[in-house]
């Protein structure tokens, strides 16, 4: 992928344009100044690593402490001098839960009331700033809560860095004439409430043109606009790259991309094998969340992620919070986001399971930050009916667009969907079943019906991830193609 720096294009007369395009043009260029760093970082050692989080973790916690009613409680009694980034375990744990609880207090600038965002959230039609500072986004997440998090403007241009540097410092390694081409297409959410869609619209630029195709159109028509927009790069949901796979080898979709990059959901070991024999090109993992942005990206080398170690500390853990060795699954992972002040997340608990790979062998990238295995997690199932196949965000796109849904569960029927829901306050469900039904019928399905269903409770497994989506058959994994669209 290109460098994304500003071009001499971008900079024109700032009275021609609009406040928001003055804004990120502004954005664009302090993106292009933190880059050079940013990639550098990458082959920093191991002991310089370990520096920089331990010291950049202490400023995070003295801004917190001195700016954030919550923090400033819940870590009085953290001696700041003596933290180390190695050892967090005299911090307590802050969950989802508890952010949105005391979101108000949470916050470092006392105008992010959660009413306010949640406002500016809902009254998003494109990419935009708040209080021409900051981003916000929303996400229901792996576990089904609702969560509200807000960028400031450092870290949302750091973020979109951390998931360009791998490829930007590959492509700068190799002649030009074989470095990779500047169309990008990413097939993922495209409400600007997603972090995957709001992203590439603040950092577009002549030098990488990124265009969005929504995940929940009908797989024909995915098809027939990566046809004609012919991307370099591919970027995508895992399951609906599994489709694009058997599309490509059916004959109807006619690409041939430098790049396939996998975001937002588990990248199952047959989903990988069936891309990279789809398009013959490498096929990199972004493991990446609304809350702590690009934890770890993909370099190519081989079918692992570096975790982004400059920016983040990740803390492997079991179901009771003890910390998990190298070579062995975590249950779940704490997360400490170094670089967003404006809503700190330290000891995150985030219920997504990875393996830190147990290897003293370099990465043959040359990067030294800590490698992981393809993160493991449960990956939303396609509903199919008949011949026509429905991506789970057809019904987690109007399901997060209403914020008193904090949870909710989608079981297929013959016919459709019964959606279950727990809500915080009223809204209309019939609307809800009405959008999702015109959803449904607008992708193919004949006469669905959609029943929605306010609930006290969700029942959990003994995991206690909520089961989001449940297809009426598991589809047989065992064999490439299981998501083939047909």
């Amino acid at each position: 992928m290109t460098d994304t720096t500003m071009t001499d294009s971008a900079m024109t007369d700032s009275a021609a344009i609009t406040p928001y395009e003055q804004l990120r043009q502004r954005h664009l260029a302090r993106f292009g100044s933190l880059l050079p760093l940013m990639v550098d970082r990458l082959t920093w050692p191991a002991a310089r690593l370990a520096e920089h989080r331990t010291a950049e973790l202490r400023r995070l916690v003295r801004v917190a402490r001195e700016t954030s009613p919550w923090h400033r409680e819940r870590l009085a009694d953290v001696d700041v001098d003596a933290l180390d980034g190695a050892d967090l375990t005299g911090v307590p744990v802050m969950t989802k839960d508890d952010l949105m609880a005391h979101f108000d207090d949470v916050v470092t600038d006392d105008r992010l009331r959660l009413g306010v965002v949640e406002d500016h959230l809902a009254s998003l039609t494109s990419d935009a700033y708040l209080f021409d500072r900051y981003h916000a986004v929303a996400s229901a997440g792996s576990s089904g809560n609702r969560g509200v998090f807000v960028y400031d403007w450092d870290a949302w241009a750091i973020t979109h860095a951390t998931f360009q540097r791998h490829s930007i410092r590959g492509a700068r390694s190799r002649p030009a004439a074989e470095q990779l081409a500047s169309k990008v297409v990413v097939v993922a959410a495209s409400a600007p409430t997603h972090i995957s869609s709001a992203l590439p619209q603040t950092f577009s630029t002549g030098g990488a043109v990124i265009d969005r195709i929504p995940v929940d159109r009908p797989t024909e028509e995915i098809v027939a606009g990566l046809n004609a927009a012919r991307p370099e790069v591919l970027v995508g949901y895992p399951s609906v790259l599994h489709v694009l796979a058997a599309e490509a080898g059916a004959g109807r979709l006619r690409i041939s991309p430098q790049l396939v990059s996998a975001v937002a959901e588990p990248l199952l070991p047959e989903i990988r094998t069936a891309l990279a024999a789809a398009f013959g090109s490498p096929v990199v993992n972004g493991y990446g969340s609304s809350e702590g942005g690009g934890i770890a990206v993909g370099c190519g080398a081989g079918p692992w992620l570096h975790l982004s170690d400059d920016l983040v500390i990740v803390e492997p853990v079991d179901a009771a919070g003890r910390p998990v060795p190298p070579g062995r699954r975590a249950d779940k992972v704490y997360l400490t986001n170094l670089v967003n002040h404006a809503l700190p997340l330290i000891r995150y608990e985030l219920t997504d399971q990875i393996e830190l790979l147990d290897d003293p062998a370099p990465c043959p990238c040359g990067s030294t930050h800590r490698r992981i295995a393809d993160p493991y997690g449960r990956l939303d199932d396609l509903f199919t009916y008949g011949a026509v196949a429905v991506h789970p965000h057809l019904f987690r796109s109007p399901l997060s667009r209403r914020p008193e849904i904090v949870e909710y569960r989608v079981r297929q029927t013959p016919a459709g969907a019964t959606v279950a829901v727990r809500a915080t306050g009223p809204f209309d469900a019939a609307a809800l079943a009405v959008e999702i039904t015109a959803g449904l019928a607008g992708v193919g399905v004949p006469r669905p019906r959609v029943d929605v269903e306010v609930t006290e409770r969700l029942p959990r497994p003994v995991s206690g991830k909520l089961s989001r989506f449940e297809p009426l058959a598991v589809p047989d994994r065992s064999r490439t193609g299981a998501h083939d669209g047909r």
